[in-house]
Protein backbone atom coordinates (compact mmCIF):
# COMPACT_ATOMS: atom_id res chain seq x y z
CA UNK A 1 0.00 0.00 0.00
CA UNK A 2 1.51 3.03 -1.48
CA UNK A 3 1.48 6.13 1.98
CA UNK A 4 2.89 9.18 0.21
CA UNK A 5 4.15 10.18 -2.79
CA UNK A 6 6.10 13.64 -4.26
CA UNK A 7 7.66 13.89 -7.51
CA UNK A 8 11.01 16.35 -7.56
CA UNK A 9 12.66 17.94 -10.01
CA UNK A 10 16.51 17.98 -10.37
CA UNK A 11 18.37 19.73 -12.84
CA UNK A 12 21.66 18.43 -12.40
CA UNK A 13 23.35 15.35 -11.88
CA UNK A 14 25.00 17.20 -8.75
CA UNK A 15 21.27 17.47 -7.47
CA UNK A 16 20.13 13.87 -8.71
CA UNK A 17 23.49 12.82 -6.00
CA UNK A 18 22.22 15.34 -3.74
CA UNK A 19 19.13 13.66 -3.90
CA UNK A 20 20.04 10.12 -2.67
CA UNK A 21 22.50 11.43 -0.09
CA UNK A 22 19.56 13.17 1.43
CA UNK A 23 17.73 9.96 1.44
CA UNK A 24 20.40 8.08 2.48
CA UNK A 25 21.27 10.56 5.57
CA UNK A 26 17.83 9.68 6.41
CA UNK A 27 17.31 6.02 6.19
CA UNK A 28 18.21 4.04 9.71
CA UNK A 29 17.37 0.73 9.56
CA UNK A 30 17.43 -1.56 6.47
CA UNK A 31 15.70 -0.92 3.25
CA UNK A 32 15.07 -2.16 -0.19
CA UNK A 33 14.54 0.64 -2.56
CA UNK A 34 13.74 0.08 -6.77
CA UNK A 35 14.81 1.94 -9.15
CA UNK A 36 13.48 2.49 -13.05
CA UNK A 37 14.37 4.58 -15.77
CA UNK A 38 16.15 4.18 -19.19
CA UNK A 39 19.84 4.32 -19.51
CA UNK A 40 21.07 7.54 -18.59
CA UNK A 41 17.80 8.76 -16.42
CA UNK A 42 20.68 8.88 -13.12
CA UNK A 43 20.14 5.92 -11.16
CA UNK A 44 23.73 5.22 -10.59
CA UNK A 45 24.29 9.26 -10.26
CA UNK A 46 21.41 8.53 -7.39
CA UNK A 47 22.59 5.67 -5.88
CA UNK A 48 26.05 7.47 -5.82
CA UNK A 49 24.36 9.93 -3.19
CA UNK A 50 22.84 7.36 -1.58
CA UNK A 51 25.94 5.40 -1.06
CA UNK A 52 27.62 8.82 1.22
CA UNK A 53 24.22 9.68 2.75
CA UNK A 54 24.91 5.53 4.30
CA UNK A 55 28.19 6.78 4.93
CA UNK A 56 30.16 4.84 2.52
CA UNK A 57 33.41 5.92 2.57
CA UNK A 58 34.93 8.13 -0.43
CA UNK A 59 37.64 5.74 -1.05
CA UNK A 60 34.98 3.54 -2.86
CA UNK A 61 33.84 4.81 -6.01
CA UNK A 62 29.91 3.82 -6.52
CA UNK A 63 29.96 2.02 -10.00
CA UNK A 64 26.91 0.64 -11.70
CA UNK A 65 27.24 -3.35 -11.38
CA UNK A 66 26.32 -4.15 -14.75
CA UNK A 67 28.80 -6.56 -15.30
CA UNK A 68 28.98 -8.05 -12.02
CA UNK A 69 25.41 -7.73 -10.72
CA UNK A 70 26.05 -6.55 -7.15
CA UNK A 71 28.18 -4.58 -5.82
CA UNK A 72 28.29 -4.04 -1.83
CA UNK A 73 29.79 -1.03 -0.05
CA UNK A 74 30.60 -0.83 3.64
CA UNK A 75 28.71 1.89 5.95
CA UNK A 76 26.43 3.00 8.40
CA UNK A 77 24.24 0.47 7.22
CA UNK A 78 25.77 -1.97 4.47
CA UNK A 79 24.85 -1.09 0.96
CA UNK A 80 23.96 -3.18 -2.01
CA UNK A 81 23.52 -2.29 -5.00
CA UNK A 82 22.05 -4.40 -7.57
CA UNK A 83 21.79 -3.63 -11.12
CA UNK A 84 19.50 -6.20 -13.17
CA UNK A 85 19.91 -4.74 -16.91
CA UNK A 86 21.26 -7.96 -18.10
CA UNK A 87 19.21 -10.01 -16.33
CA UNK A 88 16.78 -11.94 -19.00
CA UNK A 89 14.76 -14.37 -16.95
CA UNK A 90 13.68 -14.40 -13.03
CA UNK A 91 15.61 -17.62 -12.86
CA UNK A 92 19.05 -15.61 -13.07
CA UNK A 93 18.37 -13.94 -9.91
CA UNK A 94 19.35 -16.58 -8.09
CA UNK A 95 22.72 -17.45 -9.72
CA UNK A 96 23.88 -14.16 -8.61
CA UNK A 97 22.61 -14.45 -5.46
CA UNK A 98 19.57 -11.84 -5.23
CA UNK A 99 17.69 -14.11 -2.96
CA UNK A 100 20.48 -13.82 -0.07
CA UNK A 101 19.73 -10.02 0.13
CA UNK A 102 16.50 -9.60 1.23
CA UNK A 103 17.18 -10.82 4.43
CA UNK A 104 17.36 -7.24 5.95
CA UNK A 105 20.74 -7.02 6.57
CA UNK A 106 21.25 -3.48 5.06
CA UNK A 107 20.34 -1.01 2.08
CA UNK A 108 19.22 -3.05 -0.99
CA UNK A 109 19.01 -0.74 -3.71
CA UNK A 110 17.93 -2.11 -7.64
CA UNK A 111 18.44 -0.67 -10.42
CA UNK A 112 15.82 -2.21 -13.73
CA UNK A 113 13.50 -3.08 -10.58
CA UNK A 114 10.99 -3.69 -13.41
CA UNK A 115 12.71 -6.47 -14.38
CA UNK A 116 11.80 -8.37 -10.78
CA UNK A 117 8.33 -10.25 -11.12
CA UNK A 118 5.46 -8.04 -9.31
CA UNK A 119 5.30 -10.69 -6.32
CA UNK A 120 9.02 -10.74 -5.59
CA UNK A 121 9.33 -8.47 -2.90
CA UNK A 122 8.04 -5.83 -0.74
CA UNK A 123 9.93 -2.58 -1.97
CA UNK A 124 9.82 0.19 1.10
CA UNK A 125 10.75 2.92 -1.67
CA UNK A 126 10.25 2.88 -5.77
CA UNK A 127 11.61 5.67 -7.66
CA UNK A 128 10.88 6.30 -11.33
CA UNK A 129 13.64 8.72 -13.11
CA UNK A 130 12.83 10.28 -16.15
CA UNK A 131 14.60 12.31 -18.59
CA UNK A 132 13.61 15.86 -19.13
CA UNK A 133 16.33 17.29 -21.01
CA UNK A 134 20.00 16.80 -21.19
CA UNK A 135 20.49 17.59 -17.54
CA UNK A 136 17.20 17.73 -16.14
CA UNK A 137 15.14 14.80 -14.64
CA UNK A 138 11.89 14.31 -12.57
CA UNK A 139 12.01 11.73 -9.67
CA UNK A 140 8.82 10.08 -8.59
CA UNK A 141 9.06 8.87 -5.41
CA UNK A 142 6.51 5.92 -4.09
CA UNK A 143 6.82 5.31 -0.09
CA UNK A 144 5.34 1.92 0.88
CA UNK A 145 4.54 1.18 4.32
CA UNK A 146 5.48 3.90 6.88
CA UNK A 147 7.48 6.65 5.57
CA UNK A 148 10.32 8.85 7.16
CA UNK A 149 8.12 11.78 7.69
CA UNK A 150 11.31 13.90 7.69
CA UNK A 151 12.20 12.68 5.10
CA UNK A 152 9.68 14.17 2.73
CA UNK A 153 9.25 17.43 4.82
CA UNK A 154 12.93 17.81 3.56
CA UNK A 155 12.66 16.78 0.57
CA UNK A 156 9.57 19.45 -0.04
CA UNK A 157 12.19 21.84 1.33
CA UNK A 158 14.99 21.29 -0.30
CA UNK A 159 13.90 20.83 -3.93
CA UNK A 160 11.60 21.52 -6.34
CA UNK A 161 8.44 19.28 -5.68
CA UNK A 162 4.98 18.61 -6.33
CA UNK A 163 2.76 15.41 -5.54
CA UNK A 164 3.31 12.81 -7.62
Amino acid sequence: MTTQSIRIHTASSDETRRLGTMVGRELSNPAFIGLTGDLGSGKTVFVQGLARGLEVPERYAVTSPTYTFINEYPGRLTLFHVDLYRISHVDELTDIGFDDLTDDSGVVVVEWAERLPQDFHSFNIKIFLDMTGDDTRTCRFFFYGRPSMNLIRDLKHNFNTDEA
